[in-house]
């Protein structure tokens, strides 16, 4: 099953997480990004583009600022970020300059993915750096960040960038072999599952697990970002970054840490950017009616199906839409602003142009926006 999922692919998305890039005083380890871009470089003599995902800047920074534990405080996380970046960008400078290969940073908020002209510009840049073979190495722009506009975790961040790069596979390197279905540091007994079929509940549960000394992720986040580059109709490979060759041995199909596989009906490239790029600016409550014809025959959200209206935005935001229940099932872009569309709860479409005064369309909601999660 590996051997035919990764024949066909031809660019991957390579997240390397914190704790695979340090060493036991969380400084960089050379060591570890040595054989990686050794690995990189091998396999772009196979016509194999690689997109790198890195975490590692607050902990390089960190380590020259003096600190003993990870920075907690926004300005601290930041200085760390500051002083880190460019000292990662030198470690990976350093080390691809034997194989002949040159690296370019990328940072990355959270506004410039939501923006959908700056999407598309950042994976115009993406496609420039590889055609001219060089490697981009992608992180969060934690300098100027705040929590309004991260993504969280790098585990995220490399989710959506294999939505933007239009990657084949994401390969994430992590500290452990893979996924358990246990935590391995606090239970002996944790067994190693090679294959998930389908990301479930159960699933999400077990790897409920714990951030790092030197990362912000844990299991779950891993999990996650596995589950929303499947849905992009993406395979995701999870194994330990520390073990010497594990990306060729892993890119060459072998029985290497935990392949969970894509969706099987994978979200076009827009929907994903919808239900899992952009962030809610409000939410939506609907009706039982509205919910069954959204769910199961593919409907438009029309005003009638509307019950209530939470927060304030504008046309064109992205909502949750909510069933009776509270539960969202679904995210879309509004046709209609919080407060018009307020207005139109409950109303019908003939009655649209009459209660505002104005007629954007029969829709709160159009089905080519929406997407079900």
């Amino acid at each position: 099953m590996r051997e035919e999922i990764l024949k066909s692919v031809k660019r991957v998305v390579i997240k390397i997480g914190s704790g695979v890039l340090t060493d036991s005083d969380a400084s960089l380890d050379m060591a570890v990004i040595g054989r990686i871009s050794g690995d990189i470089a091998a396999l772009r003599n196979l016509g194999i583009q690689v997109v790198v995902v890195s975490s590692g800047a607050i902990a390089a920074g960190r380590s020259e600022l003096g600190l003993i534990d990870k920075p907690r405080t926004i300005p601290h996380k930041q200085a760390a970020a500051a002083v880190g970046q460019s000292r990662l960008m030198r470690a990976y400078e350093e080390a691809m300059a034997p194989h002949r290969l040159k690296v370019a940073q990328v940072l990355l908020t959270r506004e410039d993915l939501e923006s959908r002209q700056r999407f598309l510009n950042a994976r115009a840049t993406i496609d420039a750096l590889l055609g001219f073979g060089i490697i981009p190495i992608i992180n969060e722009n934690d300098t100027v960040v705040v929590d309004e506009i991260k993504f969280g975790d790098n585990d995220n961040l490399s989710a959506l960038v294999t939505n933007v790069a239009e990657a084949h596979l994401l390969l994430i390197l992590t500290d452990t072999e893979g996924f358990f279905n246990a935590d391995p540091r606090s239970n002996p007994g944790a067994r190693l599952i090679p294959l998930v079929k389908i990301i479930t509940r159960e699933v999400e549960r077990a790897a409920a697990g714990s951030a790092t000394n030197v990362g912000t992720g844990g299991m779950a986040t891993k999990v996650a970002a596995a589950k929303k580059a499947g849905k992009n109709g993406v395979a995701t490979i999870m194994v330990s970054g520390k073990r010497e060759g594990i990306i060729l041995a892993a890119m060459r199909g072998e029985e290497v840490g935990t392949l969970f596989l894509p969706s099987e009906e994978g979200l076009k490239q827009r929907k994903h950017w919808i239900a899992y790029t952009l962030k809610p600016s409000g939410k939506v409550m609907v009706d039982d009616g509205a919910r069954n014809a959204l769910l199961d025959k593919g409907k438009s959200l029309l005003p009638s199906g509307v019950i209530q209206v939470e927060g304030r935005f504008d046309r064109g935001a992205c909502l949750r839409v909510c069933g009776p229940d509270g539960i969202e099932f679904a995210r879309g872009l509004s046709d209609y602003s919080s407060s018009e569309i307020s207005r139109l709860a409950g109303c019908k479409s003939s009655e649209i142009e009459e209660k505002l005064g104005f007629y954007y369309g029969d829709v709160v909601i159009h089905r080519d926006n929406l997407v079900m999660i």
